[in-house]
């Protein structure tokens, strides 16, 4: 059976997005072209599952992915039945990607786990067997199941994401999941250590399947020579932002850049990090520019070993124009 070409690129629907504007944007990044559509569930924004829905039933043919739940936050029996619920109404459509969640996030709703890579492992070992048709008893760290099936499992085989960024993760990742949604801020030199490790642990258990690399980039493009150095200034902001509450992590220490981070937020927050960040950050962390910029960027994306690049539009007031400079570019990247 053969396919139709799929383009590699995609993008994310930004938590800020009204939930009344979901169908409409999904369906026109569908008619775009966009290969993947993206919807995030950042507490306290946006339900993951509830735009997935939303998204899933405006447009045919676009995947729609949820990036991500936190694996605390629900327990793997109802996130399997949500889950089931979706893939059954759109075959071969959904891609859920579970995380830890943001420990800020979850410590507001008392959810802080001792474990949480067992509460991740246990999420995935259990959301799987249930999707499967099995019955699942199990008393786990985290989760307890008692005689728990699906009355409507999933057929097909529907591919589960991990949200995860450290050396633990991505091994449960390759041993247990689908695939891999790498976070906004990933430089390059990030993505190519992943794929080498996703690798390495799919190998050693006794894997033979590839497991997909999804990249979410912080993008502002334009079709504008003239714009380039306005479109620069508008995401430097934004990146300061969420490097410094990010802070020092396995993004930035792909790069060797956690020390001159953690130096910035020593003495400051967003405004300092703005302030004393050196220019090509920018071109690190980010895709920004011209388009001619952005088909290199994400050629080296894909080149490290993702296997598709979704564009964040991460500043407001160039999300049109950023989805239409990259919108021109699908048709350049298939698979």
């Amino acid at each position: 059976m053969t396919h139709p070409a799929r383009s590699r690129l995609g993008v994310l629907l930004g938590s800020a997005t009204p939930p009344e504007q979901i169908g409409k944007q999904a369906a026109a990044a569908e008619s775009a072209g966009f290969g993947e559509l993206w919807l995030p569930e950042d507490y306290f924004f946006l339900g993951g599952v509830a735009g997935a829905a939303l998204a899933l039933g405006a447009t045919s043919r676009i995947p729609v992915g949820i990036g991500v739940v936190s694996s605390v936050v629900r327990h793997p029996a109802l996130l399997a039945m949500e889950i089931g619920t979706l893939a059954r109404a759109h075959p071969g459509r959904l891609i859920p990607g579970i995380g830890h969640g943001v420990p800020g996030w979850t410590a507001q709703m008392g959810l802080t786990q001792r474990s949480p890579m067992s509460a991740l492992r246990e999420t995935l070992i259990g959301v799987r067997a249930l999707l499967s048709g099995e019955t699942v008893d199990d008393e786990g760290r985290f989760a307890t199941f008692d005689g728990v099936a699906l009355t409507h499992p999933v057929p097909e085989r529907v591919p589960l994401f991990t949200g995860v960024l450290g050396d633990k993760g991505l091994d449960l990742t390759g041993k247990l999941a689908d695939g891999l949604l790498v976070s906004a801020l990933a430089p390059v030199e990030y993505v190519r250590s992943a794929r080498r490790k996703l690798d390495a642990a799919a190998l050693a258990a006794g894997r033979d399947e590839r497991i997909t690399i999804s990249v979410l980039v912080a993008a502002n493009v334009t079709r504008d020579r003239g714009q380039v150095a306005t479109t620069r200034e508008a995401l430097k902001a934004v990146l300061a932002f969420y490097l410094a509450a990010t802070g020092p992590g396995p993004l930035f220490a792909a790069v060797g850049a956690n020390e001159a981070l953690a130096d910035m937020l020593s003495h400051g927050g967003p405004e300092v990090v703005a302030a004393e960040m050196p220019d090509e950050w920018l071109d690190v962390f980010g895709v920004v520019g011209g388009q001619d910029t952005a088909r290199t960027r994400i050629g080296e994306y894909l080149d490290a070993g993702a296997d598709n690049v979704a564009i964040a539009t991460v500043v407001a007031d160039g999300a049109e124009e950023t989805l239409a400079a990259v919108g021109e570019l699908t048709g350049e990247f298939t698979h």
